[in-house]
């Protein structure tokens, strides 16, 4: 397996994150527009509540700009450490499944107790990339 197969999951954590600043931008759009605020409340972001639909993409869009950095560190870590293999893939991959239902849930229904589930989830994906890249280069490093 190549290094370079890791750039697609990275791809589809890119692709997550335009798709909620385009539901960001849309539901600014409809805050305008229902008149929930001016536009100049954009300028700094004050003089007006934002509503829960607006609210909910620019929480998580500010989200993905979080824990998935350490996620593209990892895969970066890998590719140029030559970590490659099944294992590291996986995880990469189930790291952005598990990203995708947290933006799921968060963006719709909102359950807390779903959406946890799909971060914690998220999280230990996250660590055993790390580990199994740390011990793989401790191995041969």
């Amino acid at each position: 397996m190549s290094e370079l197969s890791l750039v697609y999951p990275m791809l589809a954590m890119v692709l997550l994150t335009f798709f909620v600043l385009v539901v960001l931008f849309r539901s600014r759009v409809r805050m305008i527009r229902e008149g929930h605020a001016p536009v100049s409340y954009f300028r700094v972001f004050q003089g007006s509540q934002e509503p829960e639909f607006a609210a909910k993409p620019a929480r998580h869009l500010t989200n993905l700009f979080e824990a998935p950095t350490l996620f593209y560190a990892g895969c970066l870590a890998a590719m140029v450490a030559g970590v490659t293999g099944t294992a590291v893939l996986a995880l990469a991959w189930g790291y952005v499944g598990a990203r995708v239902v947290h933006a799921a849930v968060h963006l719709g229904p909102n359950r807390i107790r779903h959406r946890l589930r799909a971060y914690f989830a998220s999280w230990l994906l996250l660590l055993g990339l790390w580990i199994h890249v740390a011990i793989a280069v401790a191995r041969h490093g």
